[in-house]
C-alpha cells in the first residue's frame, strides 16, 4: 500500500483534511501513508492553501501520459521544413510573450517547455536548446515557478521542469490576486481622502472596478478549468 499511487478518493481526503486544518502528519496517518508521500503530493499540487483533489488527480494522469510517450531520441526525425516552421513559431511565441511583459530569457524558457513534445525538459536540455548557462536557466525557472507557470520533478539525479496543465489558470489567478491587492489599496486610499473629494472618489471607483473584475475573472477561470477537466476525462 505505501508504495502504491494515491487514488482519487485519497486525494479528496487530503483536501478535506487540509480544509479542516489537520496537520500533514495526521492526514498521512489517517490514510496509512508515509508523511513524506503526502507532503510531496501537496507540494507538487499547489501547496496546503491551494491543493485541490480534482486538479491533483488530473495532473497525475497527465504526468503518466507524458511518461508513456516515446522519448525524443526514439521519435521519427522531423522534416527540415517542419523543423523550420516550428522554430519560426517558437520565436514568434517568444516575441509575443516579451511584448506582453515577460523578460526575454524567461519567455524563451517558458516557450521552449510549452512547445516541447512532452511539455517538459531537463535543465541540461534547456541549456542545449537555448545555448545559455545553467545559471541563466535557473534564474528564469525561478520566476516561472513563483507564478506557478512551471513545476519541477526530480528524476534520479536530475530535475525536470514541466509546464503544468493548469499553467494559464495559475497565471490568470496570479493576476486576480494582484488585482485584489490593488483593490484593497485603492479602497484604503478612498477612506483616507474621503469619497466626497475628487481623489477619494477616483480611488473608490477604481477599487469597485477592480473588485468586480477580479470576481468575474475568478468565476471565468473556475468555469473553464472545470470545462477543460471534464473534456480531458472523456
Amino acid at each position: 500500500m505505501p508504495g502504491d499511487r494515491l487514488t482519487a478518493d485519497q486525494r479528496r481526503r487530503i483536501a478535506d483534511g487540509l480544509a479542516a486544518g489537520l496537520a500533514i502528519a495526521e492526514i498521512a496517518r489517517r490514510l496509512g501513508r508515509p508523511t513524506s508521500t503526502v507532503t510531496r503530493e501537496i507540494a507538487r499540487n499547489g501547496g496546503p492553501h491551494a491543493y485541490r483533489a480534482a486538479r491533483a488527480q488530473l495532473a497525475t494522469t497527465w504526468r503518466a501520459r507524458r511518461r508513456k510517450r516515446p522519448q525524443a531520441a526514439t521519435a521519427p526525425a522531423v522534416p527540415i521544413t517542419d523543423a523550420a516552421s516550428a522554430r519560426e513559431f517558437e520565436e514568434h511565441f517568444v516575441a509575443i510573450m516579451v511584448e506582453t511583459g515577460m523578460a526575454p530569457m524567461t519567455a524563451r524558457v517558458f516557450v521552449a517547455l510549452f512547445v516541447s513534445e512532452r511539455g517538459s525538459l531537463t535543465a541540461a536540455e534547456l541549456v542545449n536548446h537555448l545555448h545559455v548557462s545553467p545559471a541563466t536557466i535557473s534564474h528564469a525557472v525561478r520566476w516561472l515557478e513563483q507564478r506557478e507557470l512551471v513545476t519541477r520533478e526530480r528524476e534520479a539525479r536530475r530535475v525536470r521542469y514541466i509546464v503544468d496543465i493548469d499553467a494559464w489558470y495559475h497565471a490568470w489567478m496570479s493576476s486576480v490576486r494582484s488585482m485584489a491587492r490593488w483593490a484593497s489599496t485603492t479602497r484604503q486610499g478612498a477612506e483616507i481622502f474621503g469619497t466626497d473629494t475628487p481623489t477619494g472618489d477616483r480611488l473608490h471607483t477604481t477599487s469597485q472596478f477592480l473588485e468586480h473584475l477580479g470576481h468575474d475573472m475568478t468565476l471565468a477561470a473556475e468555469h473553464w478549468r472545470q470545462t477543460l477537466t471534464t473534456q480531458h476525462k472523456i
